[in-house]
């Protein structure tokens, strides 16, 4: 009798990657264009956080209030005292409240970078952008469009109303640029130099109080300063303070010397370039 021969099952070949419909072999390459983020992206990121969160709404809401407000009252007070309305500074009257606006710039300045420093969202943003002079770059050019165009448009509304309530002469060219745009200019690059203190310093409140003392304590100190021994420097804390630098683009300073003119905005655009430059390179040394 004769054993059927044992069944040995055929070897299967080993499966081979799908291809798809008349795709030719070889690696697979993605029908999305692949591009190197750029400074453009950056920004644009920049700008989406910046007009997300709360802090910026609440800091720049409270400054348009401080300057329609202080600047409409003001010119309320001025139009019911005796003086004659002619006579009156009308643009110079925006000065008060441009004054107390600039805090709430300087605010928001700092919390633009310091606030990802506290509560880590740096690292975030620097592995989405590992360059960190473009990061930089991202934030500075987003908070200070944003900034000038909110001051200056408020400036230049409130500088109308002004002068509508005091029927006063019409100001001239040259002051309304200035009032408006250099006002606008000055106050924004002096949040770009509150963003690089907030940089440098890493800590909101520290940063915050450092700016503050830096726009008031020079005029604190020279109002101080009896000593004949210290009137150079009572005269170059005047005449180079922030207020008094401010109360020079409405032509009203508080000193018959020192910057005039379009000075203020060349001299606080420097300032700001050094730090600037003191910012960056405490980001390229520093970790996170």
């Amino acid at each position: 009798m004769t054993m059927p021969a044992p069944h040995h099952p055929q070897a299967q070949p080993p499966p081979q990657p799908q291809q798809g419909w008349g795709a030719p072999p070889g690696p697979y390459a993605s029908p999305i264009p692949v591009r190197t983020p750029g400074l453009g992206d950056a920004i644009a990121s920049e700008w989406t956080k910046i007009r997300s969160v709360r802090s910026t709404v609440w800091t720049l809401g409270v400054m348009i209030v401080l300057l329609v407000g202080i600047g409409l009252l003001t010119a309320l007070v001025v139009n019911m005292s005796e003086a004659p309305a002619g006579d009156a500074p009308v643009l110079s009257l925006g000065f008060f409240g441009v004054l107390l606006g600039s805090i709430c710039v300087i605010t928001l300045g700092v919390l633009t970078i310091a606030s990802e420093y506290g509560t880590g969202m740096i690292r975030t943003t620097l592995t989405a952008c590992p360059s960190r002079a473009r990061m930089l770059t991202a934030k500075s050019v987003v908070f200070f469009l944003l900034a000038f165009t909110i001051t200056t448009v408020t400036t230049g509304i409130v500088g109308v109303l002004q002068t509508a309530v005091l029927d006063g002469a019409t100001p001239g060219t040259g002051l309304w640029v200035r009032s408006t745009v250099g006002v606008g200019v000055y106050v924004a690059t002096l949040g770009l130099l509150a963003l690089a203190l907030g940089t440098i310093i890493r800590h909101s409140a520290g940063a915050i109080t450092i700016m503050i003392a830096v726009v008031l304590l020079p005029l604190v100190l020279a109002m101080f300063m009896f000593s004949p021994s210290l009137a150079r420097v009572q005269q170059a804390l005047l005449e180079y303070s922030i207020p008094n630098q401010l109360s020079t683009l409405y032509d009203s300073s508080m000193t018959s010397t020192g910057p005039s003119g379009w000075d203020p905005v060349f001299i606080i655009v420097g300032v700001t370039a050094v730090a600037m430059a003191g910012a960056l390179a405490a980001l390229d040394r520093r970790d996170v």
